[in-house]
């Protein structure tokens, strides 16, 4: 008799993740973003996502990947062409995720100074885990 082996495959969910509210076009947010922080994000393919019941949605994706440090930044927004992101957060536009290692100092500066920026009515930090529908974050 065969004996059967089963293979767990576990999402890695090792990143930074901001939620930001902001009532700009995605564009706007991310000329206001790289300018407060000297940052460059720059605009990349559009984030596809396929659903079972839903079909396929589109979000508006921006890439950062700074000189001389091994993280980078994607900006996504949550409001994609037919829905969201992740929908239990409903009052939240877009995300920053921070994959890779960011030191605590270069994290808190670019936490203080998208906390400056007069157009971000609320920046936080979250925990991915916790979310529902963290599986959207994983691309």
């Amino acid at each position: 008799m065969l004996k059967k082996k089963l293979l767990e495959v576990g999402l890695d969910f090792d990143f930074k993740l901001l939620a930001i509210t902001a009532q700009l076009r995605d564009y706007r947010l991310c000329h206001i973003i790289n300018k407060y922080t000297e940052s460059d994000f720059e605009k990349s393919d559009d984030l596809v996502i396929s659903f079972k019941n839903t079909g396929t949605k589109y979000y508006s994706c921006y890439t950062y990947f700074p000189d001389n440090v091994e993280c980078y930044f994607t900006l996504l927004s949550n409001r994609g062409t037919d829905g969201l992101l992740i929908p239990e957060m409903k009052e939240i536009d877009f995300f920053i995720i921070i994959k890779e290692f960011i030191d605590d100092e270069d994290f808190d500066l670019f936490f203080a100074q998208l906390k400056q920026i007069p157009e971000i009515q609320a920046v936080a930090e979250l925990n991915p885990n916790k979310l529902k529908s963290k599986e959207n974050l994983i691309f």
